[in-house]
């Protein structure tokens, strides 16, 4: 391998410390504080959070510039945080605290150049936090993993990419490589990356939402034959009660916070159902309302906040059910019996269900009273539109498929598919993260998505399953997969089971990460590894027919244009589409795929998806459209592709969620200063907290019982299915309105928590919010 330009001395050759833990978070600079937060979502405390960030970096002008051009159709760029859909009345600042963040973390002027990485080892820099490594700022050009200096140097990109091709047609099977993708890569760079992958001869396409929300997809396809909710953003502003499960949504999609004033003033009821009241389940002051930000007055979020047990969920929906039947025989209006008897199949098997499942069972298992469930239901059964919406709380369970399934079931009997205001409505967490999987970031492929695609392309693909993330992980901790390639993220961190991650990866003969800051990821890698940086969302695609506009999916399944309004970070940096056609034609030199035409000009690419990708017809005309266009959904007109043509009705028996005596079931999430794997600091201003990140939320009761003090030193031990065990030492256990039984704290922290082979039966999701635990007292503590 050439490294052109390489300004460094040689030095001992070196590996990286083998570490059971990520490194997370910025070093506190204050002891640890606890204090209960009792003020609205959002308002002046997410205002006087994004003026601090725009100062710390120092985007005065530019920060605000991005923010009147963020999330709207003329010329502007899309977030590239949440999947929530673009405001449909116009609003002029469809925006939100995480947003401007997450842009502004984008934008930093600071930058990781080849003096950077002449300046520090690779051994230097995995001692070093993960907020530290991303605070360091944009990269700027490619660099390649050199082992005996230990540090990364400077390659070209044509030399890049050629590493990338004889690392890949040197394999003896395309199954030897994986190709992950994160969710904030737009829809032609998806496409374009899966056409590589699958002319090259594999379906190893692992995504982010293999460990998200792939329960939802298999339940709602079950269900009603369509692997994505069936309501939109007009449909939440009409629906008579929004029933929202699992979700934070104040940090995680807090421009549902605009939905939920709105529907309160309404006068919909909105039930949180969440084993903690989040802020979002309170009140809030919506920033861009101007009056009430002077006047400091706040619209409740909710009208019920229910609060089961870690795992619960089902129990709740199911109870909900029986309950809706149950009031069907005096009342016959509670049941939609002419649209149960039309558009649905296995109703009397499930009727016979809920009537066989004892009311005391179903309040051991959610946790809740029946005076809760029942309250749920007359809120349920006195609207005549009701929406679902879900999030990974519902999803990273074992039983997530049946949770979600039974969702479906409760909205069946009162006719809530397929109607203006009403259906199910899951919330994905990431920028397109729909948008890859509708185009092809899919490891189990269906044959007629093949077969366009192989009509369109010229192609033969593969036609037998791929590697999702968790099999990847083996496969690569096996030696099975010797190259690895990551479209954005951060593996090292996002997945389960760190060390076994880390462990995995380094296994590698070659890693690939594309990205556009440092992370954990590039320090943790294989024998040889390669950064390729990427533009960011917010800047100028230049090619050959000019600037360039990328589209994206959101939640919703609208598919909208964003264009780049600043300029790249560095000269040397390219697209995510140029990247992919780059790595394409040196994996791939016989490839009849006119690559580099594609990245002249994206509408050819998008001509192309016209043709491939169901729903995508006319493409180009469509999504130059106000707002774009939504794909078609066929279950949104009663149309349900299923085996029976009609929706599904589930049967399946309730989990047990109750913990072991002695055990607690613990669940990860982010805290609010947080953007997936991204630390913007050790606060959690929701929760109260300051300076702490190593730390477990508690039932007060659940520490007396084990001895542990507010505040106190505790060690944290898993437990497998396999019996193996798994520690986190020295935590801080803080009393929280949790249920009994359960726990919670941070990911990625407390990702090693999660064995890798703990993931889901039924999806095949790395269980994160349901891991077994014990919680002592720290030894000597």
């Amino acid at each position: 391998m050439s490294t052109e330009n390489a300004a460094q001395e040689p030095q001992e050759s070196r590996q990286p410390p083998e570490s059971l833990e990520p490194r997370v978070g910025p070093a506190p600079d204050a002891a640890p504080q606890v204090r209960p937060y009792h003020h609205p979502a959002a308002g002046w405390g997410a205002a006087k959070s994004v003026t601090r960030v725009l100062v710390e970096e120092r985007e005065l002008v530019d920060g605000p510039r991005a923010i009147m051009r963020m999330n709207h159709e003329n010329g502007g760029f899309d977030c590239p945080g949440c999947a929530w859909p673009d405001d449909t009345k116009g609003l002029r600042l469809d925006i939100c605290e995480n947003g401007i963040k997450h842009v502004t973390w984008e934008m930093t002027r600071k930058r990781v150049d080849r003096a950077f990485f002449a300046a520090h080892s690779v051994t230097e820099l995995a001692g070093w936090s993960d907020y530290d490594l991303e605070n360091q700022g944009r990269l700027t050009e490619p660099m390649a993993y050199d082992p005996e200096s230990d540090h990364y140097v400077p390659i070209s990109w044509k030399e890049a990419f050629e590493v990338v091709g004889a690392a890949l047609r040197g394999l003896d099977d395309p199954n030897r490589a994986s190709f992950y993708t994160s969710g904030r890569l737009g829809n032609e760079a998806t496409f374009l990356y899966q056409l590589m992958a699958r002319e090259l001869g594999t379906n190893n396409l692992p995504d982010c939402s293999n460990m998200c929300h792939e329960a939802s997809g298999r339940a709602l396809q079950a269900a009603l034959g369509t692997g994505k909710g069936t309501v939109d953003l007009k449909d939440w502003e009409s629906a008579d009660a929004l029933f929202i499960l699992g979700v934070n949504a104040a940090s995680n999609a807090p421009r549902m916070l605009t939905a939920l004033a709105e529907a309160e003033r309404r006068g919909a009821q909105i039930v949180h159902v969440n084993p903690l009241v989040e802020a979002a389940a309170t009140r809030t002051i919506v920033p861009h309302e101007f009056l009430d930000m002077a006047l400091f007055t706040s619209t409740r979020t909710s009208t019920l906040n229910l609060q089961p047990r870690i795992g619960g969920d089902m129990a709740l929906l199911r109870g909900m059910a029986k309950a809706v039947l149950e009031q069907s025989a005096s009342d016959p209006k509670a049941l939609d019996a002419t649209f149960v008897e039309r558009h649905t199949a296995g109703f009397e098997e499930y009727r016979a269900l809920c009537a066989a499942t004892p009311w005391e069972e179903l309040e051991r298992q959610s946790g809740l009273s029946r005076a809760d469930i029942l309250e749920a239901a007359r809120v349920y059964t006195e609207a005549d539109r009701s929406i679902v919406s879900w999030c990974l709380g519902l999803t990273q369970h074992e039983h997530g498929v049946d949770t979600v399934r039974e969702i479906v079931n409760l909205l069946l009997l009162r006719g809530n598919v397929g109607r203006e205001g009403a259906g199910p409505s899951p919330v994905r967490g990431h920028s397109n993260v729909q948008g890859n999987r509708t185009c092809g970031i899919d490891h189990r492929p269906t044959e007629a998505f093949l077969d366009r695609l192989a009509d369109a392309c010229g192609i033969d693909p593969p036609r037998e399953h791929g590697l999702d993330t968790v099999r990847t992980i083996q496969a690569m901790r096996d030696g099975e997969v010797k190259v690895f390639v990551a479209m954005g993220g951060n593996f090292a961190l996002a997945a389960p089971d760190t060390p076994a991650t880390y462990a995995a990866l380094r296994s590698c003969d070659l890693t690939v990460q594309v990205s556009t800051k440092l992370n954990r990821s590039h320090v943790v890698h294989g024998r040889a590894a390669l950064i390729l940086p990427c533009l960011g969302r917010t800047e100028k695609d230049h090619q050959r027919k000019g600037v360039q506009r990328t589209s994206v999916e959101d939640s919703m399944s609208m598919v909208h244009l964003s264009l780049g309004m600043k300029r790249p970070a560095s000269p040397h940096l390219l697209s995510e589409p140029a990247i992919v056609a780059g790595m394409a034609r040196a994996v791939l030199p016989d490839s009849e795929t006119p690559w580099d035409w594609y990245i002249e000009d994206y509408d050819r690419i998008r001509d192309t998806m016209a043709v491939a990708l169901d729903g995508f017809e006319d493409f180009n005309r469509r999504v130059r459209l106000p707002l774009g266009f939504r794909i078609k959904q066929p279950a949104r007109e009663l149309v349900f592709l299923t085996p029976s043509g009609r929706a599904e009705f589930s049967t399946a028996a309730l989990p047990d969620v109750v913990p072991e005596p002695g055990t607690l079931a613990l669940g990860t999430m982010r805290s609010h200063d947080q953007w997936n794997t991204t630390i913007y600091s050790d606060d959690d201003r929701y929760r109260g907290v300051k300076n702490l990140r190593t730390l477990v939320f508690m039932n007060r009761a659940d520490m007396r019982e084990r001895g542990i003090a507010d505040m106190g030193a505790v060690d944290i031990t898993s437990t497998a299915k396999d019996g193996s065990q798994r520690y986190l030492k020295g935590y801080t256990a803080v009393p929280y309105d949790i249920p009994r039984g359960c726990a919670a704290g941070y990911m990625p922290e407390m990702n090693v928590l999660c064995a890798l082979g703990d993931y889901s039966t039924q999806s095949d999701q790395p269980i994160m919010k349901h891991v077994k635990v014990t919680i002592v007292p720290a030894a000597g503590g």
